[in-house]
């Protein structure tokens, strides 16, 4: 026998602690150790006695299997009840006491069973991190209560302290069973009720993401072709036309809509994603403007627009950022009559004091037709408008202002609206933190100034929509690029096998290969410095982003994609000190 840990191995006290493998043994209640696969892993003296069982045939072996249910018994369901219980323990980490329970044990090897009675108290046992890995399943046997309580019942004793005795451990046995079962009943139902909950949230999010990703790709793929041949009638025809001004308007107008819908969603949960940057807001304010301008002149409304002559320096998403200008802008024009005025002013708060101190102000007046006090805060809400627009001519969804005031929170700063009343104007506000200036970047030996005109590109275009593809084709080869049209993601390797090229414009949606698969094989074949891969998509959530820069797109465009966005990026590029592009293009690849 092994000597315990009190006394050493000449049978002498010794001063360390008490062997709790033989406390535990000699515990008078009947208790057995779990592992969180319900495997037996310990097991006491009183549970074998009680179980009338034997250590070797338990440990090791799956709880359930060791003492399933009595078969002879029909309503047996001692089984079902422990499970619960012990699945409740692993779920809470918390102790779970039951019923008075009735689970027949085995009686001998011919499989009969013996009809027993318990009172259990499942505890869970953690670690020193918290984690729970074992359930102590403890017992008291009380079929002797049970059946004395029969006893009693069938042969009406009489003896006053016999009938005392059984009729008080039967009420606190009750009660205590009552107890239980209500409790856990209720835990039970919460704990339902609060994962159906919550499941069912995730879900209808995800639904709806889904549903407006789609519809956004599935309105863009036309809306692109539109655009693209909007742009090549602009060219044809020098003088313009009413047709086409009314036919770019309202591509503009729906592509707007459609950018809304999706990035209001993404405003009003939170997840619109900012890629930061230090910034002038007067290059942002600047850049708004001029892009509303036009817009402002056909409708007959005057903007006027005031900025300080020194920086102002935010951290910042360039693109949120003049999107809720511009969005401010627009509200701004439709809310105004022809021949009003509406000024943009962006000052700074720097030394002053109050809330407004440390902060660039952004505010947008009108001299509109304003509206109701009272209503100012709900104008941030999706859908709202405060009154029918004074231009008619372009409506909207009301997602305008909740994105403003979206993108306003996620650069940590606050929008607030405010009217005197009707025909009386309005302004809008944002304020948001300025950053610290910082120095004028080095400039680097040998860099060269200001680009110029960017060379011609030889470029690949992998597009399944022929009039989309043709477009795109016409519109570049007008700017001097040589331009190969494919249709299938297969036609595209093919052709990137055999020529090569600075530029491809590349689906996602193709029929054939989907067109991360072609990024990812053109990747293994052409020069990274020489060869510029652009996915063009109109699905343009940040998961597809992401999937398009692991495939190894170099940019992600949505659609309907201009020709000034493409030039843009193509520009910025061609401005990075990088290898691309290195020269002008060579014969036509096609």
């Amino acid at each position: 026998m092994t000597p315990g840990a009190g006394q050493d191995g000449n049978g002498s006290r010794s001063t360390s602690g008490p062997d709790f493998r033989a406390l535990f043994d000699a515990t008078p209640s009947a208790c057995l150790v779990l592992d969180v696969d319900l495997r037996i892993v310990e097991v006491n003296r009183a549970y074998l006695t009680a179980t009338v069982t034997r250590r070797q045939a338990l440990l090791g072996r799956p709880l359930f299997e060791v003492f399933p249910d009595n078969p002879a018994f029909p309503a047996a369901d001692g089984v079902r009840n422990l499970a619960r219980s012990l699945h409740t323990v692993l779920a809470t980490g918390r102790p779970d006491t039951m019923a008075l329970q009735r689970y027949d044990i085995p009686a001998g090897p011919d499989g009969a069973f013996e009809e027993r009675y318990w009172s259990p108290v499942n505890a869970p046992v953690h670690d020193g991190t918290g984690t729970l890995t074992h359930i102590i399943h403890r017992v008291e046997d009380v079929t002797e209560f049970v059946r004395l309580r029969r006893t009693a019942s069938r042969r009406q004793r009489t003896a006053a302290e016999q009938h005392e005795r059984v009729e008080r451990m039967e009420g606190e046995l009750l009660a205590r069973s009552i107890e239980v079962q209500e409790a856990n009943q209720g835990l039970r139902q919460a704990n339902e009720a609060l994962t159906t909950a919550g499941a069912a949230l995730r879900e209808q999010q995800e639904a709806k993401d889904l549903f407006i990703a789609t519809l956004s790709h599935e309105l863009r793929n036309p809306l692109a072709a539109l655009q693209a041949a909007g742009e090549l009638l602009a060219l044809d025809i020098p003088d313009s036309h009413p047709a086409l001004t009314v036919l770019q308007r309202q591509i503009t107008h729906m592509t707007r809509m459609t950018d809304d819908l999706l990035d209001a969603t993404r405003a009003l949960t939170g997840r619109l994603q900012l890629a930061r940057e230090r910034l002038d807001l007067r290059s942002v304010v600047t850049t708004a403007a001029e892009d509303m301008l036009p817009e402002y002149t056909r409708t007959r409304r005057r903007l006027l627009v005031v900025v300080p002559s020194g920086p102002v320096p935010v951290e910042g998403d360039r693109v949120r950022l003049t999107q809720m200008t511009a969005n401010l802008l627009s509200n701004g024009r439709k809310y105004t009559r022809p021949n009003g005025t509406v000024e943009l002013e962006l000052e700074t708060a720097a030394g002053s004091g109050g809330t407004d101190a440390g902060h660039a102000l952004l505010t947008v007046r009108d001299d509109g037709i304003g509206f109701a006090p009272a209503t100012a805060g709900t104008l941030f809400e999706a859908f709202v408008r405060a009154a029918p627009a004074a231009d008619t001519t372009t409506g909207g969804l009301g997602l305008g202002l909740p994105i403003v005031r979206g993108i306003a929170e996620l650069h940590g700063g606050t929008v607030e609206a405010h009217s005197d009343g009707p025909d009386s104007g309005a302004h809008f506000r944002v304020r948001l933190p300025l950053a610290s200036p910082a120095p004028p970047p080095a400039r680097r030996s040998g860099e060269p100034a200001a680009a110029g005109r960017r060379p011609p590109l030889r470029v690949l275009v992998i597009e399944d929509n022929a009039d989309l593809a043709a477009t795109y084709r016409t519109l570049l080869e007008r700017n001097g690029d040589h331009v190969t049209v494919c249709h299938t993601g297969r036609a595209g390797l093919a052709a990137a096998d055999a020529a090569p090229f600075d530029l491809v414009l590349s689906d996602l949606a193709l029929p054939d290969v989907h067109g991360h698969d072609v990024a990812r094989r053109l990747r293994e074949t052409l020069p990274a410095d020489r060869t510029r891969l652009v996915a063009v998509s109109g699905f343009s959530r940040r998961a597809d982003r992401e999937g398009s820069a692991r495939a190894g797109f170099d940019a992600h465009l949505a659609k309907p994609l201009t020709l000034t966005a493409l030039e843009r990026l193509l520009a910025r590029w061609a401005g990075d000190p990088s290898p691309w592009p290195r020269g002008a293009a060579g014969t036509d690849p096609s």
